[in-house]
């Protein structure tokens, strides 16, 4: 895809800069593919870039104290990245890497914070993002640490269904493709138990998979669930 100023203008954060201002802002950002797997930093590493990504899916993670890996969060196309760390220039908190085969924009520590002051629009919405990525977070964690791993599956999956799913005719589609350890992952359980947890919804008709993909019949029985 090439960088341009329509590929900017699609992008949330930037909508409320006009077509001059894209203009100035466009030749400060660059466009870096990531393969999957691929790392794209890690805790600790200096706040050095800010990013955006353009196509494919971002996974953010922690490194429990036992070894195993936690996913935050993923970030989708059109969604940044980055931000908390950048904006107060302490260490990334946490890892990012490629879900699958992504690209990636990145915008220098020093140039985000010059057209921030430049176009203080920006700033405001980024401050928006950043304030629901903290809400969501503290969801994520108040239903790890109350509810059950079965309500806390049914839940990741309706929220994935909303944020990256599509309707078909078998019901919504969750666009991704997840594995029993991503699931397991993303809500603080064992890839044993995920494996169960989402076997009993396939025998309940709760969920299906169809081409790698869940795919959810009836999303109010999930939620119900």
């Amino acid at each position: 895809m090439e960088l341009n100023v329509d590929t900017l203008r699609k992008i949330k954060l930037f909508q409320t800069l006009n077509d001059n201002d894209l203009k100035e802002v466009l030749p400060l950002i660059k466009e870096e593919p990531f393969p999957r797997k691929t790392g794209i930093f890690s805790e600790g590493d200096s706040p050095d870039w800010f990013f955006i990504v353009l196509e494919g899916k971002v996974k953010i993670t922690k490194i429990s104290h036992d070894g195993k890996e936690i996913i935050l969060e993923i970030i989708k196309d059109n969604e940044p990245f980055g931000a908390i760390a950048v904006l107060n220039g302490f260490p990334y908190p946490a890892n990012a890497a490629a879900m699958e085969d992504s690209v990636v924009l990145r915008l220098s520590r020093a140039d985000l914070m010059r057209i921030l002051d430049r176009f203080p629009g920006l700033m405001q919405a980024m401050m928006q993002d950043l304030g629901s990525r903290i809400k969501d977070s503290h969801e994520a964690m108040k239903s790890i640490a109350l509810e059950k791993v079965g309500s806390r599956i049914a839940a990741l999956l309706l929220k994935l269904s909303q944020q990256m799913g599509e309707d078909t005719p078998d019901g919504r589609r969750i666009t991704i493709k997840l594995t029993k350890q991503d699931i397991a992952e993303m809500v603080g359980t064992t890839v044993e138990t995920s494996i169960r947890t989402m076997s009993r919804f396939k025998k309940m008709g709760l969920v299906v998979e169809k081409d790698g993909r869940i795919v959810i019949p009836d999303p109010s029985a999930l939620e119900s669930f």
